[in-house]
């Protein structure tokens, strides 16, 4: 069913329809107009011969010799190309005949030959026209054309001497000449047919003609443009059209060789083009790799210096303490056995220098714990029983503190997969910063809450302490910033509780105003793997 959708069979198709109406009413038109005309020379014939009649028999009428002019007649009947020739008087009757049998005889007028004059009961006779025509059947099988000329009373017949006709009457009878058509109507049957035969020739030939131009001119110019828009499709850039003829499709097949030739070329550009990004792009990387890997480097050692100068900072100031108490107390015991009020003032002393080693210490576990990536074993606990030990632990800071705790956990297990000593120090870290931020009293919070659409486990740990500024909020995960007083803090609690928080592949994220408290939430979900 393809084929019907080509553009040439399209085309044939209609030149074909176009070309077998056209020649059909040609050839119809043609046929009527020659039947018409092999009628008309047939009329034409059988006037010529009733005229002749009445002018040969005129002579022998006016003298009444009716011998003469039925063998005239009679002669004239027999000429092989007419069927008969009959004179009828006015009542109808059949006066005289090549056909002897009819005379004698009244006309039926009602019959084929006759109806046509007198089916209004009246004959009609032209004035005009002298004789009257009519085409009908013979009972032989073949139609018969019949002349009727009507034999007038003219002045000359009216006053002859053998007549006795009024003048009033103005027709005495008529001559019917029939000439048989048998002869015409095979001409016209065999004009038709090979006009037919003509016509379907033609309609062959012209058929056949276009059939082989529109595909020559038209499928095949065509049929080489579908292949090679394919093959365009394909990506074949080089295929090219084999362009034979200067006409439309000529110049089409052209400009489509011509647009082929510059795709390639604009490919080419492109190929080349992307070739050299593509080094450019290499290079580049390589170049941003570099410095990359410098600035690394620099990131690195202004760290590492930040590091050294904060730490510096951070010891210097517990260790100047420690040398100073050293040294007075080095004095106070080389000038000899100290008194008691010495004794207990060097305690003091001693206790000092204690703490002052302690928060050494704790500087440095810190730091410690800030740089560690793998610390513990991850492994299935219970959030709730991590939870309860941390609180444990800071029991004691909350009844001196008089803070109230409420801990909001459920009924059943949560279970984690992660480092719960981990955990529980990120938890005490912020459990701290509570009390602390708690001087003069106040509630503590925690509640544990399943967050089905994360498949993940939130912790809030909330207080309703003094708050952290809107400047801080910022840097508060960040190391060594702290907002505590001068040797009260190292800066590196809240960043080592996000680093425990990331590296259980958690979140963390804080809410405070200042003056009404501070939210932390904890996000962890539940199965999560160690980083490193």
């Amino acid at each position: 069913m393809r084929f019907f959708h080509l553009l040439g069979f399209r085309l044939f198709l209609g030149i074909a329809v176009i070309v077998l109406v056209g020649t059909t009413l040609f050839t119809m038109l043609l046929v009527d107009w020659q039947s018409s005309k092999y009628i008309a020379s047939a009329i034409q014939s059988a006037t010529n011969i009733s005229d002749l009649i009445s002018r040969s028999t005129r002579y022998s009428m006016l003298l009444n010799r009716r011998e003469d002019i039925y063998e005239i007649i009679k002669t004239i009947g027999n000429e092989p190309r007419i069927e008969g020739i009959r004179i009828i008087n006015k009542k109808g009757m059949v006066t005289f005949s090549t056909q002897e049998s009819e005379v004698g005889k009244n006309i039926d007028m009602t019959a084929e030959a006759c109806i046509g004059c007198h089916a209004t009961g009246k004959p009609v006779v032209p004035q005009k026209d002298p004789t009257l025509k009519r085409i009908f059947d013979s009972p032989k099988g073949y139609r018969v054309i019949g002349i009727i000329t009507p034999i007038r009373n003219d002045a000359s017949c009216s006053t002859s001497d053998c007549h006795a006709h009024s003048s009033s009457q103005t027709v005495l009878g008529i001559l019917d000449v029939m000439i048989p058509l048998q002869d015409v109507d095979q001409d016209i049957a065999q004009f038709e047919r090979t006009q037919i035969l003509g016509s379907l020739s033609l309609v062959v030939l012209l058929t056949g003609f276009v059939t082989i131009f529109i595909w020559r001119m038209v499928n095949i110019p065509v049929k080489k443009l579908v292949v090679g828009t394919q093959e365009i499709v394909k990506g074949n850039l080089d295929y090219r059209i084999d362009v034979q003829t200067s006409d439309e499709i000529g110049s089409l097949g052209m400009s489509f060789n011509q647009m082929t030739q510059e795709l390639k070329r604009a490919r080419t550009e492109l190929t080349t083009w992307t070739q050299t990004l593509e080094q450019r792009v290499a290079e580049k990387t390589e170049e941003l790799r570099r410095a990359q890997k410098h600035m690394v480097q620099i990131e690195k050692m202004v760290s590492l210096g930040t590091l050294a100068a904060t730490v510096a900072h951070e010891l210097n100031n517990p260790l100047e303490g420690i040398l100073t108490y050293a040294k007075l107390l080095r004095k106070k015991i080389e000038r000899g056995i100290p008194s008691a009020e010495s004794a207990q003032e060097m305690i003091g002393e001693l206790m000092l220098i204690a703490d002052e080693t302690a928060r050494c210490g704790n500087i440095v576990k810190n730091l410690l714990l800030f740089s560690r990536e793998k610390v513990g074993e991850f492994k299935d606990s219970d959030l709730r029983l991590i939870i309860e030990r941390s609180f444990k632990l800071i029991d004691h800071h909350l009844k001196m503190n008089n803070i109230t705790s409420v801990v909001e956990m459920g009924d059943k297990q949560v279970v984690l997969y992660c480092d719960p000593h981990q955990l529980e120090e990120a938890l005490l870290a912020l459990e701290i910063n509570a009390v602390e931020a708690m001087p003069g009293g106040g509630s503590f919070y925690v509640r544990v809450e399943e967050v089905e659409y994360l498949n993940a486990v939130q912790i809030i740990v909330r207080d309703t302490g003094s708050g952290i500024h809107e400047e801080d909020m910022p840097h508060i995960f960040e190391p060594f910033y702290t907002t505590k007083k001068e040797g009260k803090g190292t800066g590196l609690g809240l960043s080592v509780v996000y680093g425990i928080i990331e590296r259980h592949s958690g979140s963390i994220s804080v809410e405070s105003k200042q003056g009404m408290g501070t939210t932390f939430t904890i996000t962890l979900p539940r199965q999560t793997f160690p980083n490193g």
